[in-house]
């Protein structure tokens, strides 16, 4: 196996890893898989209205209602005056997280908080790079096949 061969193969290990542990850490608090990852834009992104939500994740408008109106009953995201137009809603977190969510995500905070802090400014400034262009990719990508449907 080529050195990029091996490489591919660890980055794959590590996608499957990162999505099997949110996956299991969605189901432990109770919350749907596309559930958590609304809840996370809504954390990194701050309000988003509705159809941008819907957008985001690749949702029908009647199933990002449903959406929100789960995401409101387990009091981690409510309906707010979009602050552009009154006339509409957005969706902004409450910042209160899931019992027992922030003690599932502290559990691998620390050992990847340690693996960065570990690489010199150098490696950091190039971890930096590939996330934000990895990101970017992942993301243009799914909005080309959201686009298709």
């Amino acid at each position: 196996m080529s050195d990029r061969e091996a490489l591919a193969a660890d980055y794959r290990r590590y996608l499957a890893a990162v999505v099997t542990f949110h996956l299991a850490a969605a189901d432990a608090v109770g919350l749907g898989a596309t559930d958590y990852q609304a809840l996370n834009l809504l954390d990194l992104e701050g309000p988003l209205s509705g159809g941008e939500l819907a957008r985001r994740l690749g949702l029908t408008t009647g199933a990002t209602t449903r959406l929100i109106d789960r995401l409101e009953a387990a009091d981690v995201a409510r309906r707010v005056p979009d602050p552009d137009d009154r006339r509409r809603i957005a969706v902004e977190a409450t910042g209160r997280l899931p019992t027992a969510l922030d003690d599932i995500l502290r559990a691998v905070r620390a050992p990847i908080g340690s693996v960065i802090g570990a690489l010199d400014a150098h490696q950091r400034d190039g971890l930096a790079a590939y996330l934000r262009g990895a990101g970017a990719a992942y993301g243009a990508a799914a909005q080309e096949i959201a686009d298709r449907r």
